[in-house]
């Protein structure tokens, strides 16, 4: 794969057949993928194929290798002009994304209480791989609220406040969900999960902000220095990973009827305005909406442990997603076009002035969430003017080893020690979860939030760091 630097943190993929655009990647030489043990360069050269794409095939500076897309993959495709939807641009957590609370209360104020702290939301965040989950869905009735109202339901239901609407992409809920599009499998996958953590990379962190970069923008966000906040980063759990695998055979079946071949299986789609895309779109904004309720709860239940231990109260900066793909419109070649926007392991970054934004954020941008690998810092962004890539950045360090390797690797080391050693308390998580999660497995999150700035995507606003973790 040969690799054109045009600027320290932007490199290009020449097209050529059958890419129908170049392929550009936003990293520095540091963190571009190893080519010998991560393909997912020839993933971005392999989305550029997709009928309908339009610009690049881009990538996030942490991208790595996933399933069809890479994960930090970016592209778009004209809805009016044949585009596709491919549910491996979305992936199999979909709505996979972050929600960060502050908290009216410093670390200095908190250092007392931190263990009881900790200890309450062990006990009350439902996670690793089986079924205990915040809130117990008496019936379908209740399951279908929750896929078409994402956390407006789960408000409605007592389980927030109105504001945290606001500060929530899409307001809570995308529009379009379509329950019926949903198999009672994923149904059944669902239904005991909502408001549950899950596993691997997922966790809920207590964080302070060790820095602010741009004093005025972190206020409207709600940050000063000192601060405490939380950080959970969850997805759709089951019901999404089965909507995924769903689809995915669905549009394998019938790419061919619709003349549409593609370098690798694993990008298997279909046309956005066919049956089987707005039947995929459907259900993929069900699972948004379940995902949207899911940090919701989790939220409100992290509200009452502070509460009643700290007699504290959590107000939301932002939740957004960074695995979706979303109808959006776009300026492409000078003309105003309606795109499919898949972003898998990418974060939507909107620009001052958008409309999208809530009135309290418009002068500023969009909070954009970057969780960090367990044991290093997290970062506060905002969405700037002009970017590239449809308005979007980066998701997080990216990992540069496997679970097996990453456990391998710190083999005869005891992760929880070394944690607390940092004073950052650990509830609740094995071993082996926190030697797949150590920092050894991702890349440098600031080099990568300096990759990302330099490329023009975002701008930085504050700097987090963990007080304690609460894993699966």
């Amino acid at each position: 794969m040969e690799l054109v630097e045009e600027s320290p943190y932007r490199f290009r993929i020449d097209r050529h057949d059958p890419m129908r655009v170049q392929g550009v990647v936003f990293a520095s030489r540091s963190l571009l993928p190893d080519a010998g043990a991560d393909k997912s360069l020839d993933q971005v050269a392999n989305v550029a194929t997709l009928p309908g794409i339009v610009d690049a095939s881009y990538a996030m500076p942490d991208i790595h290798w996933g399933y069809g897309f890479p994960i930090g993959g970016v592209a778009a495709t004209d809805v009016e002009r044949g585009g596709v939807v491919s549910p491996g641009g979305v992936g199999f957590d979909i709505s996979c994304g972050v929600r960060l609370l502050t908290a009216d209360l410093s670390r200095d104020e908190l250092r007392s209480r931190l263990d009881a702290l900790m200890d309450g939301l062990g006990e009350s965040t439902p996670r690793g791989m089986g079924k205990g989950a915040v809130w117990h869905l008496t019936d379908r009735t209740e399951l279908d609220g929750v896929l078409r109202g994402g956390s407006r339901y789960a408000v409605e239901r007592g389980f927030g406040v109105e504001r945290d609407l606001e500060r929530c992409e899409d307001y809570g809920a995308v529009g379009d969900a379509n329950p019926a599009q949903v198999s009672e499998r994923a149904v059944e996958r669902g239904a005991r999960q909502v408001g549950s953590l899950g596993s691997g990379n997922h966790f809920l962190e207590v964080q302070a902000v060790e820095e602010v970069y741009d004093e005025a923008v972190a206020s409207a966000f709600g940050l000063r220095k000192g601060q405490i906040c939380v950080m959970i980063h969850c997805g759709s759990r089951g019901l999404g990973h089965q909507i995924a695998t769903d689809y995915i055979h669905e549009m394998e079946k019938v790419m061919r009827g619709y003349g549409i071949q593609v370098p690798d299986r694993q990008l298997a789609c279909a046309p956005v305005s066919s049956h089987e895309g707005r039947a995929y779109l459907g259900a993929m904004a069900a699972a948004a909406n379940y995902a949207r309720a899911n940090r919701q709860l989790l939220a409100h239940a992290a509200r009452e442990v502070f509460r009643r231990v700290a007699g504290a109260k959590l107000d939301l900066v932002y939740d957004i997603s960074h695995n979706l793909a979303k109808i959006e419109t776009h300026d492409v070649d000078g003309a105003s076009r309606r795109l499919c926007v898949h972003r898998k392991g990418a974060t939507r970054a909107l620009p001052p002035g958008h409309g999208d934004l809530p009135d309290d954020l418009r002068d500023v941008g969009q909070p954009v969430l970057i969780p960090g690998s367990m044991g290093t810092g997290s970062y506060v962004l905002t969405g700037v003017p002009g970017a590239p890539a449809f308005a979007s950045t980066c998701h997080g360090a990216g990992r540069v080893q496997s679970r097996k390797q990453a456990t391998k690797a710190v083999a005869g080391h005891d992760p929880r020690r070394e944690l607390e050693a940092q004073d950052i308390a650990v509830r609740g998580a094995s071993r082996r979860g926190l030697a797949e999660e150590m920092p050894t497995a991702y890349k440098d999150i600031s080099a990568v939030v300096e990759a990302a700035e330099g490329a023009g995507l975002c701008r930085k606003v504050a700097r987090l760091v963990p007080v304690g973790v609460v894993k699966g």
